[in-house]
Formats: structure tokens, C-alpha cells, sequence
């Protein structure tokens, strides 16, 4: 029965790689004192049944395919953090995780020739304490071998919990204290004092703190879509949203008291409804020139993206999936429906066009030579290429009519089967000449990994808290944005619970990743240099 399923499994590449997806999640759900595999457990997987199978090679592009769809799927989801993160403190965020990442790569280097490691387990080694996929490849290219692989899932658990233990004992140690978690969109309404009498909205509206909006006003007993000319008297009353609470309370003592109740519970002239967004013409335009429908008056008041309830500020831009409240006179409901398009399953849909050219423009972008002075010629690479296109696609959110982005959903979907598909090739691939490696020098490359994860993250997080004065929250962001694993961010966003560490994360993961990607090729490239010298 055994020699049948090596025979099945060394034969079908295939059914090989989809049983070690399946039973690589299986695996990766079994939650251990808080942390599991998950995703990375498909690699484990992958590395048993290549060793129960010799035989078993998934060959051809199957999983490089999966790693340009895991890095596309990175690069459009952070694209505009990420270029925003270039300026400000995001250069200081950048430059901290730069020196922690080539001060890992230096200890890996160091310890891997003290104890007489191969330089491919190295840099695999070095690439699994930072679950840098891409690394990995990069790594593989330069090497031509599959030592890569072995020292990469040697390296590969510790660089997902080891991160995740150094904030642990350093969020004990440093005890932060956080706000509340909050609130982005606030509502009031005020009845208009009898200073501002004669009044118009539009010269009311400066003096409002900043961000504050009327959305709608009631004038004569009736609900209208607020308008720059409209003169305004005492009894009036308006609708404002504000992303800040304190900022209702500030406009209600400048024009007047709060009241509520007036304008919410009166449809008559105006109404109010919900609709997805399901059209591609609505989508990455900022509001300030988002077309509405025509013939009638329609506000936008409130945007709900998955858990987070958004003031619609002018440069804020629909994404498929989104969910709009609208105000429109009662007996238009169709017609907004029909404006937005209004269906879930907006929330899954995407242009296949964008991300086939998308993907085209990322792996020519990798194949360019990149000469570099002493050293020779490296390239982006099957990793960095795409990523560097999707992140500049990322920000640009459409061209014309081709829109770049994909709704959140299908883009998780995206980014994680890739990553599947490319950890079950590496490790079947790999299984093999694993078994040998881990029985002759397993301990000691565990060993290295370790020292190489424990010296990237300690940098930047003493570094950082004790010495930049990094807060905490943006700090966390930052060591998971440098050792990459988004497992790592899932757990610092628990230890410091707001919308920070996401925020450092996407600033400081793509470019890491493409530095470790340059950075392996260059220690080949000069190895190889030096070896044919």
C-alpha cells in the first residue's frame, strides 16, 4: 500500500501539490500555546512527502507562479502606504529596519563560515528567518541548487514565532499604554443660533474645525442636499460627520447647540439607503470628481469598507465592495442601485486584464540587468519585479480606464493560494536532500537562524524604542514589516491595538523584501567571483 502512494505521489506533481496544500492548512490550523504554522505548515508538508516519495518533482512554473501572485497581491494592496512611507518618518522606519535586516545577513554570513556551513544553506537559512519567500527564490537563482530550500525551512519556524516572542517579552518589559481603538466617523446635528442669520453655507463652513462636513440641511421643515449658496436662519438645522468626536462638539459651539433627531428621522424629501460598489467607473476616482447620478440631487454621507465606517473626505477613493450611504429623494432608490451597481459579489471581482498586463510589466521589470560597481550584474528577479510594479500600480489605483486595485477579499484569496502553490514546490522539491542535511548539520543551522532572527529583531526593537524613540505601536509595525511573516503583524496588532503597526508594516515589508532579494544575489555573485578567481 506504501510503495502504491510513493508511486502515485512520485508520478502526479500535480495531485502532490494540491495534497500538500490541503494537508499543509490542515496541519497549520493546530494551535500550539497561541501560535500555529499556517500557511507556512504547507511547506513542512511539502518537504514529508517529497521524503516518503524520492520520486516526487513538481516541475515547470507552478510555483513561481505563486510567488508572483503572492507579491502582486502585497504590492496592490500597499502600494500607496508603502510610497507615502518614503517621506517623513517612514525614511527613519526604513533606515532602522535596513540596518537590522544587513546586520542578520552579516551573522548568517559570519557563523555560517565559522562552523562550515555551504554558502546555499546559508542564504536559504538567512531567508527563512525572515519567511522571505522572494529571498528565497533570489537565493535559488543565484545558487542553481536546491540548498536554498533545505536551510530556508530549517530557519523557516522560528523565524515565524521567534518575532513574535521578542514582542511578547518586550511589550512585558516596556508595559505601553494605548488609546482606545478609535471611532472614524461621527454625526451631529445642530440648530443654527441666530448670530448666523442671512449667513451662507459655504462662509459657515469655514470656520468649522478641520474635517468636519455638512452633509444635509433642513430648511422650512424640509431635508435638502446641502450647497455652497444657501443662505441659512435661525432655526435651521444641519448634519455634519466628522472623523473625530470632539470635533461635533467643537461645531455645535460655534454655530449654534446640538439637536439631534431633526433631520435623521424625517424622509420625506430626502432618504437614505446602503449599496455596495460594483462598478468599475465609480471605483479609484477620487470623490471630489466621482460621477452621481444624474437628474436629481444625491450626497454621499457615509462609506463602510469591511469593519471600518469612513468619512467620505474628497480624496477618499471606492473600492469594489464598499458599502455607500447615500441621500437621495425617496423614490430614487433604483436609480442609485443601479448608479453603484449594488451587489456583493463585488466584494470577489477584479480585471483580469490589469492583472495579467500587471504581471507581464513586473516579471520583464525583473529581468533587467542592474549593474552594480565591484560586484557585477543582479537583477529584481522572478520576486522583486512584480513586487516593485505592483506597489507603483498599488498607488496609482487606475490609469484611464484600467483599474489596477482588487477588492480586499479576492486579493487574500490571491496572495495566499500563490504563496501555497510556491511553499508546496519548494518543499517536495526539496524533501529529499532535506532529510540528509537536517541528520548531518540540522542543529547547527537551526542554530544560525536563530541567531540571525534574534539579531535583526532585537536591533530594531531596542534600537528603535530606546534610542529613536519610535513609539511603540509604529515600532512593532516595523520588526514585522522586517522579518515579513504576516502572522508576525496579526500578533502585533493584538499587542498594540490600533491602526499603527499595520501601517509600519506596509511601509517597511516591500522594501525589505526587495534588499534581501538584491542583497543574497550579491553575496552569490561575489562568492562565485571569488571562487572562479
Amino acid at each position: 500500500m506504501l510503495d502504491l502512494a510513493r508511486e502515485i505521489i512520485g508520478t502526479q506533481p500535480i495531485l502532490t501539490a494540491f495534497l500538500a496544500i490541503g494537508l499543509g492548512y490542515l496541519v497549520g490550523q493546530i494551535n500550539i500555546g497561541g501560535f500555529s504554522l499556517g500557511v507556512g505548515a504547507v511547506l513542512f508538508v511539502g518537504l514529508a512527502l517529497g521524503a516518503f516519495a524520492p520520486k516526487a518533482q513538481i516541475v515547470g512554473p507552478i510555483g513561481l507562479t505563486g510567488l508572483i501572485m503572492f507579491l502582486y497581491g502585497i504590492g496592490i494592496l500597499y502600494g500607496r502606504q508603502f510610497f507615502e512611507g518614503m517621506r517623513g518618518v517612514g525614511r527613519k522606519y526604513n533606515l532602522l529596519a535596513l540596518i537590522g535586516c544587513l546586520a542578520g545577513l552579516l551573522v548568517a554570513l559570519g557563523l555560517g563560515q565559522a562552523f562550515g556551513i555551504k554558502l546555499g544553506h546559508t542564504l536559504g537559512i538567512y531567508a527563512g528567518s525572515m519567511t522571505s519567500t522572494a529571498t528565497l527564490q533570489a537565493a535559488l537563482d543565484v545558487m542553481n541548487n536546491k540548498e536554498p530550500s533545505i536551510g530556508y525551512s530549517i530557519a523557516y519556524p522560528f523565524g515565524v514565532i521567534g518575532p513574535i516572542l521578542c514582542i511578547y517579552f518586550m511589550t512585558r518589559v516596556v508595559q505601553p499604554k494605548f488609546p482606545a481603538k478609535a471611532q472614524r466617523f461621527h454625526m451631529g446635528e445642530i440648530s443654527i443660533g441666530d448670530k448666523f442669520s442671512g449667513r451662507r453655507l459655504d462662509e459657515l463652513t469655514k470656520d468649522l474645525p478641520e474635517g468636519v462636513q455638512v452633509t444635509m440641511v433642513r430648511q422650512s421643515g424640509q431635508n435638502v442636499i446641502p450647497a455652497p449658496d444657501l443662505a441659512l436662519s435661525p432655526g435651521d438645522a444641519v448634519m455634519i460627520i466628522a472623523e473625530r468626536q470632539d470635533a461635533i462638539g467643537e461645531a455645535a459651539a460655534r454655530l449654534g447647540k446640538l439637536e439631534p433627531g431633526r433631520l435623521a428621522k424625517d424622509r420625506a424629501n430626502l432618504d437614505y439607503i446602503r449599496v455596495f460598489v460594483g462598478k468599475a467607473n465609480v471605483v479609484g476616482v477620487p470623490l471630489a470628481r466621482l460621477p452621481m447620478p444624474a437628474g436629481f440631487p444625491a450626497h454621499i454621507l457615509h462609506v463602510r469598507r469591511y469593519d471600518a465606517d469612513l468619512v467620505p473626505t474628497p480624496d477618499l477613493m471606492l473600492e469594489f465592495g464598499d458599502r455607500v450611504g447615500v441621500l437621495m429623494p425617496p423614490d430614487r432608490r433604483d436609480d442609485v442601485r443601479k448608479h453603484f451597481g449594488d451587489t456583493v459579489k463585488a466584494a470577489a471581482e477584479f480585471s483580469y486584464v490589469s492583472l495579467g498586463l500587471g504581471m507581464v510589466l513586473g516579471v520583464l521589470l525583473g529581468l533587467i540587468p542592474i549593474p552594480i560597481p565591484g560586484v557585477g550584474t543582479v537583477t529584481l528577479g522572478i520576486g522583486g519585479g512584480p513586487l516593485i510594479v505592483a506597489l507603483i500600480l498599488g498607488k496609482l489605483r487606475r490609469t484611464g480606464p484600467m483599474l489596477w486595485t482588487m477588492p480586499l477579499p479576492a486579493n487574500i484569496v490571491l496572495r495566499n493560494f500563490g504563496l501555497a502553490m510556491f511553499l508546496a514546490t519548494v518543499g517536495v522539491n526539496a524533501g529529499q536532500p532535506f532529510v540528509r542535511t537536517i541528520a548531518e548539520s540540522g542543529f547547527t543551522m537551526f542554530f544560525i537562524g536563530i541567531a540571525v532572527l534574534l539579531t535583526t529583531v532585537f536591533i530594531v526593537l531596542i534600537v528603535g524604542y530606546y534610542l529613536m524613540k519610535i513609539p511603540y505601536d509604529d515600532l512593532v509595525g516595523v520588526a514585522s514589516g522586517a522579518t515579513g511573516n504576516p502572522a508576525i503583524l496579526v500578533y502585533s496588532t493584538k499587542m498594540a491595538p490600533t491602526e499603527r503597526p499595520d501601517i509600519g508594516y506596509a511601509m517597511i515589508f516591500p522594501s525589505m523584501t526587495i534588499v534581501k532579494v538584491i542583497a543574497v544575489q550579491i553575496v552569490g555573485i561575489l562568492a562565485a567571483t571569488g571562487a572562479g578567481g
